[in-house]
């Protein structure tokens, strides 16, 4: 016997939407992305499949960055859906940058359904050696005298 219970179907769908925890304490997020440094910047790398690359707009104002993108959902004339789990409209993520960011030289790139941004240092926030200076005394070479 198969029983249909409408009211568990939709509890299942809501609770995978807000991560009600049915088993999983996952929260759905809607633009993954990974964030790690190499030498003297960030790379930022974000999916987005299925976005059109002219929708998405990568901002810096005031220390942080905004990325932005929109898909389309399909139009509805006539059809019926199965199941709808694929997101669409608006993506959205906010990060905060440091004061060590070169945001003039941020630079992105969209291949294969991927976001990828490059965020440099500024020459003030990369590493360098320190001289250190002596007090005191000035530094006399000392020589011999003939007797």
């Amino acid at each position: 016997m198969l029983r249909f219970d409408p009211f568990r179907e939709l509890d299942s769908i809501a609770a995978g939407m807000f991560g009600s925890s049915s088993g999983s304490d996952r929260v759905p997020r809607f633009m993954p992305m990974d964030l790690y440094k190499v030498d003297d910047h960030y790379v930022l790398s974000a999916d987005l499949p299925g976005v059109d690359p002219g929708s998405i707009d990568v901002d810096v104002d005031r220390g942080t960055l905004t990325l932005t993108a929109h898909r389309t959902a399909p139009s509805d004339g006539g059809v019926q859906w199965i199941s709808s789990e694929r997101f669409a409209g608006t993506y959205r993520r906010q990060i905060a940058l440091g004061d060590g960011i070169d945001t003039e030289r941020i630079t992105a790139s969209y291949d294969n359904g991927v976001l990828s941004v490059t965020i440099p240092l500024a020459e003030r926030a990369k590493p360098r050696k320190i001289d250190i200076s002596r007090s005191g005394a000035e530094q006399r070479s000392i020589e011999p005298h003939a007797t």
